[in-house]
């Protein structure tokens, strides 16, 4: 494969998600701990909102899929029956000068990365999270903190069947918190020891497994590109079958090119009736479903789409992040689709003084009950601008000393950097139309675009 790069680097993501509160390095004032991550107060709205799109793409709108919410400690025979208990593990090796250790599918070379000594052999490394449940560190108390979420649904199933009555093909769609040992995290987000999924197990008849798992990875893929990733930027990428983990029929990832290189933003599988068969032969309790229509007793096959809400969170960064001339200086903006920016729209009032505050205020406090919107009165306009294009705000509505007399304010769009003007009475409308895809240059009644060019004070 040819291997391209990305068009911004780690280190400027990184600091902004830093410089700005998008993500923190959690328990920073101790040293950190590695592979664990804080969302700051911009990264914690844009993370509902990468989470609340891919609900709304895939239970909201749908009519064959439905939620649930299982919980992250779960019996441990659930592993044994999955085979994580005997093969969720990674290759491990050691540096015998420094005792760092790696991951050996990951090295370039037969070689310890960080000071060139030689490495130990081989050895497998299970990656889940051991504990205890209850007060007795006993052997028959210990119970593992989930490494995906998938299991939750497989056991469910019939559940979930029972209740909602509903036929096949369905899909259950859960987000949460996964645990994972990884030897070596990396990458800033990418690969953490806790982190958060988003997956969908979805039961199809066996023999139409293969026309569903055609359709998901479709779907999945288009489901970026929808949301602004740039289709150069992402490819698919298929599992050889020698490669196929134990439960997988086939397996397709949806890569995107990160900084560090072309990686796994998402993997589609094929997983046949393996789960189902295992989890109904240790557990003793049939996971069959009946068909009405053909009065037939049969195991599902599951289509799973597995993202991860970090990776897909740290993509739509990347795909973001821009450095664009503006005057003599050079504007960072992030553009992000307006249903994933942490903030819909800025207030700045042009000034602090009462009468102009007192205002605005009540704008203000009238759109923040529809969105997320800030206020923001410190500093120049121009900088004011600046902050909320680093941030992806779509747009920013300035009130000035005019405002008072003629009932108008000024908005202003991230990306053109476009102005118009409108009446104060067609703001909220204007905006949803905006924020919708309406072009700024359609003017509402009784507005006026005051600047095309981009040529701001």
């Amino acid at each position: 494969m040819t291997e391209q790069s990305s068009t911004v680097s780690m280190d400027k993501i990184v600091s902004l998600a830093r410089r700005r509160g998008f993500i923190f390095q959690s328990s920073e004032i101790y040293g950190g701990l590695s592979g664990c991550w804080d969302y700051g107060p911009l990264g914690v709205e844009l993370k509902r909102n990468v989470k609340q799109a891919w609900w709304q793409a895939t239970v909201q709108e749908r009519d064959d899929t439905v939620g649930l919410d299982t919980s992250i400690l779960m019996h441990p025979q659930v592993w044994a029956a999955s085979g994580h208990l005997q093969g969720f593990s990674d290759p491990l090796v050691e540096c015998k000068n420094c005792h760092m250790r790696w991951r050996s599918d990951e090295l370039k070379e037969p070689k310890c990365p960080s000071c060139g000594g030689e490495l130990t052999e081989e050895k497998m490394f299970n990656l889940m999270f051991k504990t205890f449940a209850g007060p007795v560190e006993s052997v028959e108390n210990i119970v593992y903190l989930r490494p995906e979420t998938a299991q939750g649904m497989f056991v469910n199933f019939q559940n979930v069947i029972n209740t909602t009555r509903r036929k096949l093909p369905l899909g259950i769609a859960q987000t949460g918190k996964s645990f994972r040992n990884e030897i070596t995290t990396g990458n800033f987000i990418f690969r953490s020891r806790e982190f958060e999924q988003m997956e969908i197990e979805y039961f199809v008849k066996t023999g139409t497994d293969e026309q569903w798992f055609e359709y998901w990875y479709q779907e999945r893929f288009n489901w970026y590109i929808k949301l602004g990733i740039k289709k150069e930027h992402l490819r698919l990428y298929e599992h050889p079958k020698e490669k196929l983990a134990h439960y997988a029929r086939r397996c397709i990832d949806v890569e995107y090119l990160f900084p560090h290189g072309w990686a796994e933003l998402e993997g589609i599988a094929n997983r046949g009736d393996y789960d189902l068969r295992q989890h109904s032969k240790v557990s003793g309790k049939s996971l069959d479903y009946y068909d009405n229509d053909t009065k037939e007793h049969y195991l599902p096959n599951i289509i799973e789409p597995s993202a991860g809400v970090d990776r897909s969170l740290l993509a739509f960064m990347c795909d973001a992040y821009a450095e664009e001339p503006d005057k003599d200086e050079t504007r960072v903006v992030m553009h992000f689709n307006p249903a994933l920016a942490p903030i819909k729209i800025a207030i700045l009032p042009l000034s602090k003084k009462e009468n102009l505050a007192a205002f605005t205020k009540p704008i203000f406090n009238d759109l923040r009950k529809q969105w997320a919107v800030q206020y923001d009165d410190t500093q120049s306009i121009g900088r004011r601008y600046r902050r909320q294009d680093e941030v992806g705000t779509p747009y920013c509505v300035t009130v000035d000393f005019q405002s008072l007399e003629d009932n108008r304010v000024t908005v202003r769009e991230r990306d053109s950097m476009h102005q118009i003007r409108i009446p104060i009475v067609e703001l909220k409308k204007t905006l949803e139309k905006k924020l919708a895809g309406e072009d700024i240059l359609i003017l509402p009644p009784g507005g006026e675009v005051v600047q095309a060019k981009g040529k701001e004070a």
